[in-house]
C-alpha cells in the first residue's frame, strides 16, 4: 500500500484529492495539512511514500519547503500547480529540486476525473523513485564536448516520464550546437512543456522550445512536444518536419513516446537514433522496436542513473537496444552513434 500525504491550503483540493485516491485499492490517503508546518510533523507522525505538494500557500511556499525537505527528510515529491506561467515556471523549479513529478489542478479543460487517474499514476511512479538529497548545482555549468559532423538528414528521437525533465537538461545542456534535429517527448501536462523549453533553452548550445506544427527538424534545434498533444515526425522532401495533433491517450499518456517513435521509424527510418530515459511504465517500448526494425540506432537509460527504471527496463526487454548506458554518459553516447 502506498500512502500518501496531501499537503495543500486548498480544502477543496484536499478534499477532492482524497475521494480520488480512494478508489485506488493500492494508495492510501494518510493525511492531509493545509501548511508545510502541519505538514512537517504528519511526515514524521505518518511516514508517507509520496507527498503531493501545493507550491503557492500561505505561511511557507511549496519551494521553500521542498529544499527543506530534500536536505533533511528526502521523500518522493509530486507538484500540483496551475496552469499559469507563473505556475509553470515554479513547477520547473521545483523539479530541479527534487520534486519527481508535477500534476495540473482540475480546471475546465481538465476534468476531475482525468485528474485522479493521471494522480494515481503519478504517485505509482512516485512510490518507486530514488530520491537522494539535493545540492543545487550553478545553472548553466556546461561539460565542454567534441562537436560532431553536422548533418541535415539525422534525427534524434527521445522519449521519458518520471525523472525525465532533469535528465533532458543533463543531456541537452551537454550537446554541441551542431547536434542533429532532435524531437522529445516527455511526459509533461499543457503549459508546463513550454516553460521547461524556454527554461532550459538559455542553458544550451542548440534552440530548445516547445514544438508548434509545420517546425522543421533541423541540426541545431531540439523541438519538445506539447503537453496535451501527439507530435509525430513527417517528411516533405528532404525536410523533416513535426506534425501537432490530439487523439487518443497511449499509455494513459499524451503526448506518448510510442506515437513520436513510431512516426520516426516510417520517415526517418535508419537515419534516426532512439533514446528511451527514466520513466513508469512501458511507453516506448514498442515504438523502439519499430525503430530497431526500420534500421535506427537505438539507446537507454541504465538503471543506476534512473529516478524510475520503468520505460528504460521495458525497451531493453524488447531485444532492440544496441547499448544501455548511464546519463552522465549519455551525450556522448548519442553523439558516438550520429
Amino acid at each position: 500500500m502506498i500512502k500518501v500525504l496531501v499537503v495543500d491550503d486548498s480544502a477543496i483540493v484536499r478534499k477532492i484529492f482524497t475521494e480520488q485516491l480512494s478508489k485506488a485499492t493500492d494508495i492510501e490517503v494518510v493525511g492531509a495539512a493545509p501548511d508545510p508546518y502541519v505538514a512537517r510533523d504528519m511526515i514524521l507522525k505518518l511516514a508517507p511514500n509520496v507527498l503531493t505538494l501545493d507550491i503557492e500557500m500561505p505561511r511557507m511556499d511549496g519551494i521553500t519547503f521542498l529544499k527543506k525537505l530534500m536536505t533533511h527528510h528526502p521523500i518522493p515529491v509530486i507538484i500540483v500547480s496551475s496552469l499559469t506561467p507563473k505556475g509553470s515556471a515554479m513547477a520547473l523549479e521545483a523539479m530541479e529540486c527534487g520534486a519527481v513529478e508535477v500534476l495540473a489542478k482540475p480546471s475546465g479543460s481538465f476534468s476531475v476525473g482525468e485528474m485522479g487517474a493521471q494522480l494515481a499514476d503519478k504517485i505509482r511512479a512516485a512510490s518507486r523513485a530514488r530520491v537522494i538529497k539535493r545540492v543545487p548545482s550553478e545553472a548553466g555549468a556546461m561539460a565542454a564536448r567534441k562537436a560532431i559532423t553536422q548533418t541535415t538528414n539525422k534525427v534524434i528521437a527521445i522519449g521519458s516520464s518520471t525523472g525525465g525533465t532533469e535528465a533532458l537538461k543533463d543531456i541537452l545542456t551537454r550537446l554541441p550546437a551542431d547536434t542533429p534535429g532532435i524531437v522529445v517527448a516527455q511526459h509533461m501536462p499543457a503549459n508546463f512543456t513550454r516553460a521547461f523549453a524556454d527554461r532550459i533553452n538559455g542553458l544550451c548550445r542548440i534552440r530548445v522550445k516547445e514544438g508548434e506544427a509545420n517546425d522543421s527538424v533541423v541540426p541545431g534545434v531540439c523541438l519538445i512536444a506539447p503537453g496535451n498533444f501527439h507530435m509525430l515526425l513527417r517528411r516533405s522532401g528532404a525536410r523533416y518536419y513535426v506534425e501537432i495533433k490530439t487523439g487518443p491517450m497511449v499509455h494513459h499518456q499524451r503526448p506518448a513516446v510510442d506515437v513520436l517513435f513510431k512516426s520516426v521509424a516510417k520517415y526517418a527510418g535508419a537515419n534516426a537514433i532512439g533514446v528511451v530515459l527514466t520513466g513508469m511504465g512501458s511507453d516506448g517500448a514498442e515504438g523502439i522496436q519499430v525503430m530497431k526494425q526500420a534500421g535506427a540506432k537505438t539507446l537507454a537509460q541504465d538503471e543506476a542513473s534512473c529516478v524510475v527504471f520503468g520505460m528504460p527496463k521495458e525497451a531493453i526487454k524488447t531485444g532492440c537496444v544496441d547499448k544501455v548506458i548511464s546519463l552522465r554518459n549519455m551525450p556522448q553516447g548519442i553523439m558516438d552513434m550520429v
